[in-house]
């Protein structure tokens, strides 16, 4: 006997379906979206299942970000639904109204959406993913908040970039060394005029990278040298505009800092998070820490995937086949659903894993003269959709890479 229970999630309350096998209704009602209104679902399920035989019981709910959060995990770890081999499993919201669709003439309601929900997962033949443990619950915040500082940093970085043209526009051209080090951002946040650089003893302008550098450049006088020749060869600017633009530029710094410095924490967090983790995705040559943890946080445990195809399908690797008659389309686009995170963290740990794997190097310059336009971008997707393959039959196996497995995945 199996019992299927949707629910249509809000901010509010939940609208609660209960089908049996037949999909006939067992029953509706609501209950509030809080612990308490949590505990009145459990209790209600639990009255339905002590007077049926259930041994499969499937919960769903669509992915509401937030809203669907809690009692997805409420359910997912109670012990009291366990024996009856309770699954929660939370759905694309897109592949509920695609199926809404084969029901004509129904009304939009919170009611029929659970039902639908229930009845979605009654057919079972679509993708859906069962909830995650907690602890890649925790993972997936950090590595999702760290994908989006870094974001914010890369775009700050930018708007650093233009405010110093503004003050200095020979400086990227003349100087050989980064502007956001340390020593760079000091004498950046001194707010010296151009031409108090330019008539600043050339010993003392070294004295102040190599202090504020910690001894880090090789020939801090040449650093200096070429500095000076930018500010030279520079545009003077008005004094209120110059002002204004040392302010900015101090305020990017500043924010740069401290986007480095929540980074920093969050990256001590996942670590303590991943030693307590099983994975092996680190033994592959090209992806360390930041794509293991980005990856496992997405993924959760490998055996909600029963295989790999449904991993490329849940992070948007794969293209659907555009067929009429004996027409077969040959140029067709990557489907825009899926996991973006996770599709993010395996194109860009293919990127860097096809730098250090003769094989998966071959097979990327394969795929990118196989066509004259998007290559370098369809070739990396391809060879991403090759690691897919990679990464879980190690997580599976709970295998390290070597080569000559590689070769065989």
């Amino acid at each position: 006997m199996r019992m299927f229970v949707g629910l249509d999630v809000s901010s509010f309350d939940m609208k609660v379906c209960v089908l049996d096998q037949e999909g006939d209704q067992l029953s509706v009602f609501t209950v509030s979206n809080d612990w308490p209104g949590a505990q009145v679902l459990k209790e209600r399920l639990l009255e339905l299942l002590a007077d049926t035989e259930v041994d499969i019981l499937k919960i769903g709910l669509e992915s509401t970000s937030v809203y669907s959060f809690h009692p997805s995990m409420f359910l997912h770890d109670d012990d009291d639904l366990k024996p009856y081999g309770a699954q929660v499993f939370v759905i694309n919201p897109k592949q509920i109204a695609n199926f809404k669709k084969s029901f004509a003439d129904m009304n939009k309601t919170d009611e029929i959406d659970a039902f639908v929900i229930a009845d979605y997962m009654r057919f079972g033949r679509n993708q859906m993913s069962v909830v995650k443990e907690s602890q890649y619950v925790a993972l997936q915040q950090l590595t999702r908040s760290r994908y989006h500082l870094t974001k914010a940093m890369t775009k700050e970085k930018q708007h650093f970039l233009q405010h110093l043209e503004y003050k200095c526009n020979t400086f990227s051209k003349e100087v050989d060394s980064s502007v956001f080090g340390h020593a760079m951002m000091e004498l950046f946040l001194e707010k010296y005029s151009l031409d108090e650089l330019a008539q600043l003893p050339l010993e003392d302008l070294a004295r102040f990278l190599q202090e504020k550098g910690r001894n880090r450049f090789p020939d801090p006088e040449a650093v200096a040298a070429s500095i000076q020749k930018a500010v030279r060869s520079s545009y003077r600017l008005d004094k209120v505009v110059e002002d204004s633009i040392d302010v900015l530029l101090g305020t990017s710094i500043e924010l740069i800092r401290s986007f480095q410095k929540q980074i920093k924490a969050i990256d001590q967090s996942i670590t303590r998070i991943m030693k307590g983790l099983t994975q092996t995705l680190e033994s592959i040559p090209g992806i360390g820490p930041v794509f293991a943890a980005g990856i496992i946080a997405e993924l959760g445990q490998i055996d909600r995937f029963p295989d790999e195809t449904k991993i490329a399908k849940y992070a948007g690797l794969y293209w659907r086949k555009h067929q009429s008659g004996r027409f077969t389309a040959e140029d067709t686009s990557l489907t825009r659903q899926g996991n973006h995170y996770l599709r993010y963290y395996l194109v860009e740990a293919a990127n860097s894993v096809r730098r250090q794997i003769p094989e998966y190097q071959v097979f990327y310059q394969k795929k990118y003269q196989e066509v004259p336009k998007h290559q370098h971008k369809r070739a990396l997707v391809l060879t991403a959709r090759k690691l897919v393959r990679l990464v879980d039959a190690l997580l599976r196996k709970n295998q390290l890479f070597t080569p000559e497995r590689g070769v065989n995945l």
